[in-house]
């Protein structure tokens, strides 16, 4: 058996042996993807006292990696479906891991966002070209099983990702955050080129660059206003970009309404199945991702569990994803798509509503059932609606479909983050100015309510006071956590309600089994079995 693997998909006469072998590949690529978010998570307090970081510079630490990840998407996997989607892994892996090693070796601000910005854009190279690759290689009658070992991959990353981080920061600095990445990537890469046969699109013709102008264009100015509004107010720099994501998005649906080969075929979204599977991977990781940045936060701060401690209680939320991966194997072909898909966004959603519940005495326990909660619906839920978009789009634009799929993944994850983010601070500052009032200087009181770290900071300086400074930082460490349990209460609410109201509109949107059934027949774009020989 030859090291590498070099006869095409598309030549083959039946399935890829080593389609397994492949997916382990696909899988581990994904993993540091979804890792390079959920790891800095516990890294943050380390980066915040060695770089002297202010919230704002913490946000973009995080949300470099994030803008171009979104943006770049679709036009990245449209280029690997032209030239080579095996190549597109291979070039985002060496990308990912050349900005993972820089990060891990400057220690100024804008270099270490720099280096998450060169991260993400290999992440926006390698997730639309893991799920093109997933598709174009196994048959329809394995997809389903396939997607859904790569979804419960995501679900493992969420909690692995802070788990190994908080190994490592228990000896190293938070530097070795990024080096986790790396090792990884080397592994994934000889893996590909061994086990990941060469796949692109036959006859696919030009590409659409002004259409993946107008995408790049439009969804990084969406997230970029969805970052800096909420969170550090609807000045200037936000609005505009708000402004030239609408007018971006205006321009993208006409430019492809009128284009005979388009980028993203806009009128899919007439197709139920299609655009209610987006919506609920939306919603999905906006609960998700929006549940997990307080709650990491509730327990390193006011819990004062050390980056491991952390990482270790959110193993359960990987735990949960692979049980409802395991169940929606097994139902989703018996009970439907939407069946599944709208019990993973009830279950999600009462997981974030129980936290609701959680007050200054809060312990670890009540954050266990909702992550649990919160876990089994991406693994019961995701798979099916990833399926479903994937199964959307032709051979030609599985790249395009890989990324249309994963940027309504990020989207919400940015959504979630940046507008619960914003709700957090807004409710722990209101409380804690309720509860702290005038006994504290100005300058304290404003650091004290920039966020709870802050606020904990505010009160080891005043325990310095041998004047009774004891007894003051105690009240007033007790009022920053009773703020921020409440900020966590009332988030959770509205999170909660926005969660709802995403299911409400993700089941009027999704159609039933036979009402599916009938719109993959009338809209089929191509016999997808045609495409891969046997396959």
């Amino acid at each position: 058996m030859p090291f590498l693997a070099t006869t095409p998909v598309e030549k083959m006469t039946g399935p890829y042996a080593r389609r397994w072998w492949a997916l382990l590949v696909l899988c581990l690529s994904l993993l540091i993807v979804v890792m390079a978010n959920t790891s800095l998570i516990v890294a943050a307090p380390d980066m915040t006292k060695d770089l002297g970081l202010s919230s704002s510079d913490l946000q973009w630490v995080i949300d470099g990696y994030t803008v171009p990840y979104a943006a770049l998407m679709l036009v990245l996997g449209s280029i690997g479906d032209k030239y080579s989607r095996r190549g597109a892994l291979i070039t985002g892996l060496v990308i990912f891991a050349a900005g993972a090693v820089t990060g891990s070796l400057v220690d100024e601000t804008a270099l270490v966002i720099a280096a998450r910005a060169v991260m993400g854009v290999g992440a926006a190279v390698v997730m639309p070209a893991t799920l093109s690759l997933l598709v174009a290689i196994f048959p329809k009658a394995e997809r389903a099983k396939a997607i859904t070992a790569w979804t419960a991959t995501s679900g493992l990353a969420i909690a692995v990702g802070p788990l190994v981080a908080g190994w490592l920061l228990e000896d190293h600095a938070w530097g070795s955050t990024f080096l986790i990445n790396v090792p990884i990537a080397v592994v994934a890469v000889i893996g590909a080129l061994a086990l990941v046969p060469p796949s692109k699109a036959e006859g696919m013709g030009r590409i659409d660059y002004v259409g993946g102008l107008l995408s790049i264009v439009s969804v990084g100015s969406l997230v970029y206003a969805t970052i800096e509004g909420p969170h550090f107010g609807w000045g200037v720099g936000p609005v505009t970009a708000a402004v030239v994501a609408g007018v971006g998005l205006l321009a993208f649906v006409a430019w492809e309404l009128r284009h005979p080969h388009p980028m993203l075929d806009v009128r899919k979204f007439a197709q139920r199945p299609f655009s209610g599977s987006m919506l609920a991977v939306l919603f999905f990781f906006f609960g998700t991702f929006g549940a997990l940045y307080y709650a990491t936060q509730y327990l390193q701060f006011v819990l004062g569990y050390g980056a491991l401690e952390t990482g270790v209680r959110l193993l359960p939320l990987a735990g949960a994803v692979f049980v409802g991966a395991a169940a929606t194997g097994r139902l989703t072909p018996k009970l439907g798509v939407k069946a599944m898909v709208v019990t993973g966004m009830v279950v999600g959603t009462a997981g974030v509503f129980l936290l609701t519940r959680i007050e200054s005495g809060s312990t670890y326990t009540d954050f266990l059932a909702p992550l649990m909660m919160l876990g089994f619906a991406i693994g019961l839920s995701v798979s099916p609606a990833t399926d479903t978009i994937m199964d959307s789009f032709p051979e030609s634009e599985l790249g395009v479909g890989g990324g249309a799929n994963d940027t309504a993944l990020e989207l919400g994850g940015a959504l979630g983050i940046a507008i619960l983010g914003s709700l957090l601070g807004t409710a722990y500052r209101d409380k804690l100015t309720d509860l702290v009032g005038t006994n504290l200087p100005h300058t304290a009181l404003e650091t004290a309510k920039d966020s709870v770290g802050g606020g904990l900071a505010v009160a080891e300086e005043v325990a310095k006071n041998p004047a009774g400074g004891a007894q003051q930082a105690q009240a007033l460490i007790d009022a920053v956590h009773e703020s921020f349990a409440h900020s966590v209460a009332q988030t959770s609410l509205i999170g909660g309600i926005i969660m709802a109201a995403g299911t409400m509109i993700v089941l009027a949107v999704l159609p039933g089994r036979r009402r599916a059934a009938k719109s993959v027949r009338d809209e089929a774009v191509e016999p997808k079995e045609e495409r891969v020989g046997a396959a």
